[in-house]
């Protein structure tokens, strides 16, 4: 069997690793892939939005079956273009990845099927979100740029002054390009969030183990939001009667509402609850593996990666046990100082030769490159150090000890990741 993955960040470096296990797996590409993922599978250098380049690769080398890592080409329809050359893809088609595409979208789909989630109002006019924000809005509020910014498009705003520079950065300034043509403005809620992602046949759904994301690129979440300085597995905050909520008000409301909408959703849903005051409700919708929760929850799944991916594209999800081993996981990210507005790249790294034969330790390639037979920095957060353990805590000082086996100049890290387990 041969498998391309389409991406070039930790997460594809996981699914690779996990697809690697597969016996029947003969061949691996990654697309475009990095220095890291290159140890596991061949890296074409086609980009992740070439999608007609990609699927010829796809056609011309007899691939068996795609994975699609990322959010960006899932948004842009990667999906369809492979389906109508025949190509088995796993991955939502264009008019069901719109659930993490466009967040005015989801929350419309949330208010119809009353599905849990912070109240809000959806704007494609500046002047009207800020005369909303004078005339109704409650403080701190949150605004969200409605299509895709790199996990970055949120701000957190606690005066009207800070609202209203916070629509201008959006709308009129474009920090976030295009998708910031509309602008959610949503209530506040405080709490814990949590990740869960699921795999999805387009009526079945079976969850996958919890995970809990650190956003913030300081210690004490101080700082700029990022793509994830580091994760951990299972949260503790994440309890039997939370999940049994959210299965039967949001899990599956989600995937029928979606069904019922004629956009049938095959793949996976990462929804992102907030563990507010009043049950859980849902910040978020993401329609890919969560990056780096994948590098925490894959590691510790048992079931057969391909096999499961088939069954979604099949429809034979519901033949499928999913089951994860009885411990715990902790991923550390090591990024480059500076981090996420301007770093310096090219450095070589040391030390990844430590992992290698070390049962329950991992580096996932980030952001690195293959230079002159060296591997070398390559983009703000560089590698996952992930590590289980029995408990929690033990899995984070042996992610933490790992984190000590790598050198690279302006190698950065948060030495907090995981601490609220602490309080569990």
């Amino acid at each position: 069997m041969k498998v391309l993955i389409i991406g070039s960040g930790g997460r594809e470096h996981a699914i690779a690793w996990k697809v690697a296990q597969n016996p029947k797996v003969e061949k691996i590409y990654c697309a475009p892939g990095n220095g890291g993922i290159g140890q596991t599978a061949e890296c074409v250098p086609i980009g992740a939005m070439e999608f007609d380049k990609l699927a010829a690769f796809a056609k011309a080398e007899k691939i068996d079956l795609t994975i699609v890592g990322m959010d960006d080409p899932l948004v842009g329809g990667v999906v369809d273009v492979f389906e109508k050359e025949g190509l088995r893809v796993f991955g939502p088609r264009k008019n069901a990845a719109i659930l993490e595409g466009s967040k005015a979208f989801s929350k419309d789909l949330m208010k119809k099927y009353n599905i849990p989630t912070a109240a809000y109002e959806n704007f494609d006019d500046p002047e009207d979100a800020i005369a909303y924000l004078k005339e109704k809005a409650e403080f701190p509020i949150v605004l969200k740029a409605d299509g895709l910014a790199l996990g970055k498009g949120v701000l957190i705003c606690n005066t009207l002054e800070e609202a209203e520079e916070g629509v201008k950065t959006i709308m009129l300034d474009k920090k976030f390009g295009s998708a910031g043509n509309t602008l959610v403005i949503e209530e506040f809620m405080t709490g814990r969030e949590v990740s869960v992602l699921s795999f999805v046949d387009g009526k079945t759904i079976k969850t996958m183990t919890s995970a809990q994301d650190h956003k913030r690129a300081k210690d004490g979440d101080q700082g700029l939001n990022t793509g994830g300085m580091g994760t951990f597995s299972p949260s503790p905050f994440y309890t039997k009667e939370i999940d049994e909520f959210c299965q039967k008000n949001i899990y599956q409301p989600t995937v029928d509402a979606m069904a019922a909408e004629g956009r049938e959703f095959k793949g996976i849903i990462f929804f992102g609850p907030m563990l507010a005051e009043k049950g859980p409700k849902v910040l978020e919708y993401n329609a890919r593996f969560g990056d780096p929760e994948a590098q925490v929850v894959i590691p510790r799944m048992k079931n057969d990666m391909v096999e499961v991916c088939e069954a979604c594209i099949d429809g034979t999800l519901d033949q499928i046990q999913l089951e994860f081993e009885d411990n715990a996981a902790v991923c550390v990210v090591l990024a480059s100082e500076g981090y996420p507005v301007s770093y310096e790249k090219g450095f070589p790294i040391e030390g990844l030769e430590n992992f290698e034969g070390k049962e329950g330790y991992y580096v996932f390639h980030a952001g690195t490159a293959l230079k002159d037979g060296r591997i070398v920095t390559n983009g703000g957060r560089v590698l996952g150090v992930t590590a289980k353990g029995a408990t929690l805590k033990e899995a984070r000082k042996n992610a933490y000890a790992a984190t000590e086996w790598i050198r690279f100049e302006n190698k950065y890290m948060r030495h907090d990741i995981g601490k609220a387990i602490d309080e569990a």
